[in-house]
């Protein structure tokens, strides 16, 4: 008997929108941060959030159209095998892959000066961690 295994493709994800006060992410992303561990950067776009924290990246992949569906990926940053940042004008991506061969890309628009290098501030953040 053969069989096909399953794998996911490269899940992509654009955000917008710099959280800044931590105060206005809701509670149930707060729930999947440890005593301890500090928020760096939030980002949202109209349904997903993502944290990044100085040991992980926290994902909340939601559906709109599917009321109770919500995907969290939780990501230490000792699980990135490779890791790259592209800056192009107004826009940085972030572009991982996973020892397990998972691959994500998290682009993130509408970027000013300030704005990209909050994002090389957490990109070298991770690399300092994966050291």
């Amino acid at each position: 008997m053969a069989y096909i295994k399953f794998k996911e493709l490269t899940k992509y994800f654009d955000f917008k929108k710099e959280i800044t006060d931590k105060d206005d992410l809701p509670d149930y992303t707060k729930e999947y941060v440890l005593n301890g561990e500090k928020i760096i950067l939030a980002y949202k776009n109209s349904k997903d959030y993502v944290l990044f924290t100085d040991y992980k990246i926290i994902l909340f992949d939601r559906d709109p159209m599917a009321v109770y569906y919500k995907k969290i990926h939780v990501i230490p940053y000792v699980s990135i095998s490779t890791h790259a940042i592209n800056f192009k004008p107004g826009k940085v991506e972030l572009l991982f892959s996973f020892d397990s061969g998972y691959q994500l890309h998290l682009n993130f628009i509408d970027m000013n000066h300030d704005k990209k290098e909050n994002l090389k501030r957490v990109f070298n953040i991770m690399m300092k961690v994966k050291l």
